[in-house]
């Protein structure tokens, strides 16, 4: 059906533990990180340093790496205007650190994919899962290193460069830094909740140039994306966001999910907002950030303090697959300015309940200034729509 999720079937894995095994430990291993005393915490007084950090983070709970772009490939009514993800996560399982066996799921590691067509209204995504280890699944420490079967995000001279096989799309793409690092939060520590010990370290880079392959089904199309042209969105053939953030310790109790935002602006800003909610719908806490490369001093962001960001849902699509109602229409006010947001497409929910467990929204939008004027493009993830987020 168009504009439907699909998902490909699992390969097969080496692994002796089932994937119904490993998807309930690691749902336990994320159930137990919500307000109970961690191994590690993100808080601890440390400072970030490179190229260590872009690595894995083993002795804390959760860590992902997050990736997301757009691509405008050929002109006119033969164009695709593309939307894509792809995340890595890693969870640490407590219960099994001590055990001696070789076969025991330290580390357990998924992977999600998906891919926006505007032209013909459709999404697909994929999932992979696997324990870390026999070649099948890691995690390197040292620097951006990631394995997962077939699906790998790498760091290499500076570069990343991804790669996703799936049965209705693939990814095959280079992306490369057009300006520093940005730390989110306090030197990149970010709050998440009222607690101090609510926090993750969080870094992303924005307006990220690229060049490579998608393909949608048996089509191949080079694809191309810089950095933001300063005049107007139809001069910005693409432009990529990357995100890092791991923690030990990360949702208040009460919190069953979060609205979030990464946009490139089309004047090489980059914007970061987002709320935790709780049951209510209301805002437990919020934040983010706000880079002009141009004005901010040393390429700093502007922190948004708590109480700085508000989201007003504006329209709302109901999902005929989970019957969630996710607002898709969003009036976004910061201390930047106040921003009108709308997804370019109202099916992009990706069920990965056969690895991560959770149904979420995550999919391309478009971002509006407030003189109504297109100012950038990037992604929206919505979670705890279709049943509260274990985190």
């Amino acid at each position: 059906m168009a504009g439907g999720p699909s998902a490909s079937p699992l390969p097969e894995r080496a692994s002796p533990v089932r994937p119904s095994r490993l998807r309930r430990l690691m749902l336990a291993a994320l159930g137990s990180a919500l307000g109970l005393p961690a191994s590690g915490r993100a808080a601890a007084p440390t400072a970030l340093s490179f190229p260590r950090d872009f690595g894995s983070h083993p002795e804390l709970r959760t860590e992902w790496w997050y990736i997301t772009g757009y691509s405008t490939s050929g002109p006119g009514e033969h164009g695709h205007d593309l939307g894509f993800q792809l995340t890595f996560f890693r969870v640490r399982l407590e219960s099994t650190q001590t055990m001696a066996s070789r076969f025991a799921a330290r580390h357990l590691l998924f992977s999600h994919a998906a891919l926006t067509d505007l032209r013909s209204r459709r999404f697909w995504h994929d999932q992979r899962i696997a324990r870390e280890g026999f070649a099948i699944a890691q995690a390197g420490q040292g620097d951006t290193d990631l394995r997962l079967h077939d699906w790998t995000l790498k760091r290499l001279d500076g570069a990343y460069l991804a790669q996703v096989a799936s049965r209705d799309f693939g990814l095959q793409l280079a992306f490369r830094p057009t300006q520093p690092v940005l730390l989110q939060g306090a030197g990149g520590l970010s709050r998440k909740g009222p607690e101090p010990t609510q926090s993750s370290w969080y870094y992303s880079q924005p307006q990220m140039a690229f060049d490579g392959e998608i393909r949608i089904a048996k089509q191949r199309l080079a694809v191309r994306g810089g950095a933001s042209a300063p005049a107007v969105a139809s001069n910005s053939s693409g432009a990529a966001w990357l995100d890092h953030e791991w923690s030990g310790q990360f949702l208040h109790p009460d919190a069953v999910g979060w609205d979030w935002i990464g946009i490139n602006l089309f004047d090489g800003s980059a914007l970061t907002a987002f709320q935790i909610r709780d049951r209510a719908g209301r805002a437990l806490w919020d934040g983010g950030s706000f880079r002009h490369p141009k004005l901010d001093a040393g390429s700093r962001p502007y922190v948004f303090a708590r109480g700085e960001v508000i989201f007003q849902p504006q329209r709302f699509w109901k999902s005929p697959l989970t019957q969630a109602i996710y607002p898709v229409q969003w009036l976004v006010r910061t201390p930047s300015d106040h921003y009108l947001l709308k997804a370019l497409l109202d099916n992009q929910e990706l069920d990965s309940r056969r690895s991560s467990g959770a149904v979420y929204w995550e999919g391309l939008s478009e971002l509006f200034d407030s003189a109504g004027k297109s100012a950038g493009r990037g992604y929206l993830e919505m979670t705890g729509y279709a049943q509260p987020l274990v985190m």
